[in-house]
């Protein structure tokens, strides 16, 4: 069960005006969850069960998707943004009664794992008053180090403050703090503001609780998971880097991709065992496909369930909502949404699925189109087990097809078709002899008294 007695603050006020756009900074996206969602998930994984959001100003959206997210948090307003101590103390009303623990986070690190936290946690639990989170990097330009002795932290040092032989340590500040509750009140009210911005930096923490005789330590996280975003080319790296991680935990899961490189997933993406990807396949988000899948090149998912041992694409298209029963077959450039495909059911070839089901056992043609709109609302195709549906066929809903059905081949269907019936919907064909040559002596005529004129 999470640990109420231990309080997470995600400082997410920050606009990003680095990033060039109207949204905040956080609510950009890595794998389709924005990076406040990234972070807040991995806050719940792992089991701090309070949870203060500090925002800025004027920012609905951001208190929008923190509720999604993290129906439990708590937003507060920064009003003026005058630096990380300053937010975190807008977050006053949360740890105004002394929780037993208090991590710093930021809604721009998306990648810090729950078991970096719990390590946090972890040394909190055995004593540590405070516990700075770093990093060992190969270019440590730009960031704070870390000097210690051992793993207690004898000072943060901004580069520009640093001695020559301070530039060469490779531990770095990755930002995020734990703190023991009884004793963050007291460091964070003494943090000034006497530098040459003007604000209050989190980061004065470390000589503030040295002074008071506390213990201060560092806990380590890899370089990758503690990457901050300020720019789009920052945003693209981290992408980057999330994807590679999924790939990995995908293949070790029992999952085969053939062109990893090529394979996007979605921050919720599950996969079961023996499932095989081709390239170039999207998962976007709420996918959940069971063992046995085989999933063909260039094709694109989205909140959708495929169960095991089916087959997708190549080139299909499952859009919110489709439910690919066990077994089942959807082929080349086939859409399905918001649709139940069951059983066994085969919709192999340029067709569109929508707002329907395909009973177990049913075969779908070529080009088949359920009509589901009127231009005003959706309608329902129910198409029965066993039931054959010709190619080119248009079923006009709302409409049912019945078990067994047998639809010719390019028909129109407004009516419904009872079990084991045979429909014919299509115009009946002429055939008129000799009628071809002329139309095709007609029409060189026509031709070329235009290319004479």
């Amino acid at each position: 069960m999470p640990s109420t007695s231990r309080l997470a603050i995600v400082l997410a006020a920050g606009l990003g005006t680095r990033m060039k756009s109207d949204l905040p900074k956080v609510m950009h996206q890595v794998a389709g969850l924005s990076l406040v969602g990234h972070v807040l998930k991995a806050v719940e994984a792992a089991e701090i069960g309070r949870v203060a959001v500090v925002v800025g100003p004027d920012m609905p959206e951001l208190v929008a998707e923190v509720a999604r997210r993290a129906p439990q948090a708590q937003c507060h307003v920064q009003q003026d943004r005058l630096g990380t101590a300053h937010a975190a103390r807008a977050a006053e009303p949360a740890w105004r009664d002394l929780p037993d623990q208090v991590l710093v986070l930021f809604g721009d690190t998306p990648l810090v794992s729950p078991q970096t936290l719990a390590r946090v946690c972890a040394r909190l639990d055995e004593g540590a008053d405070v516990v700075v989170l770093g990093f060992d990097t190969e270019d440590p330009t730009g960031y704070g180090r870390l000097l210690t002795d051992g793993d207690r932290l004898l000072a943060i040092r901004e580069e520009r403050d640093a001695s020559e032989a301070e530039r060469a340590v490779r531990f770095c500040n990755s930002g995020i703090m734990g703190f023991r509750g009884t004793r963050f009140a007291g460091i964070i009210q003494r943090i000034g503001n006497a530098n040459a911005k003007g604000e209050y930096y989190l980061t004065d923490a470390v000589e503030i609780a040295a002074g008071l005789g506390l213990s201060v330590v560092t806990e380590r996280a890899d370089e990758w998971e503690v990457q901050g975003i300020n720019t789009r080319v920052q945003l693209a790296r981290v992408e980057a880097d999330y994807q590679r991680q999924a790939r990995i935990a995908a293949m070790e899961n029992g999952a085969t991709l053939v062109a990893p490189e090529t394979v996007h997933f979605s921050h919720d993406t599950r996969l079961g065992r023996d499932v095989v990807v081709e390239p170039n396949v999207v998962f976007g988000p709420g996918v959940e496909v069971g063992d046995g899948v085989t999933i063909r090149s260039f094709s694109h998912l989205e909140e959708a369930q495929v169960a095991e041992g089916a087959t997708l694409g190549p080139y299909a298209r499952l859009r919110p909502g489709a439910e690919i029963g066990a077994g089942a077959h959807i082929g080349n450039f086939v859409e399905i949404k918001n649709a139940r495909v069951e059983t066994g059911a085969k919709v192999n070839h340029l067709t569109y699925i929508g707002d329907a089901r395909v009973g177990a056992g049913a075969n779908i043609g070529a080009g088949t189109i359920t009509c589901n709109y009127d231009g005003f609302l959706k309608h329902h195709t129910d198409i029965g087990a066993g039931a054959f549906v010709g190619s080119n066929s248009t079923l006009v809903a709302p409409v049912t097809i019945g078990d067994g059905a047998y639809l010719a081949a390019g028909g129109v269907v407004t009516e419904n078709v009872p079990a084991d019936a045979l429909s014919l919907g299509r115009a009946r064909q002429v055939v008129k002899e000799g009628r071809g040559a002329q139309l095709k002596e007609r029409f060189a005529r026509a031709k070329a008294e235009k290319k004479g004129g």
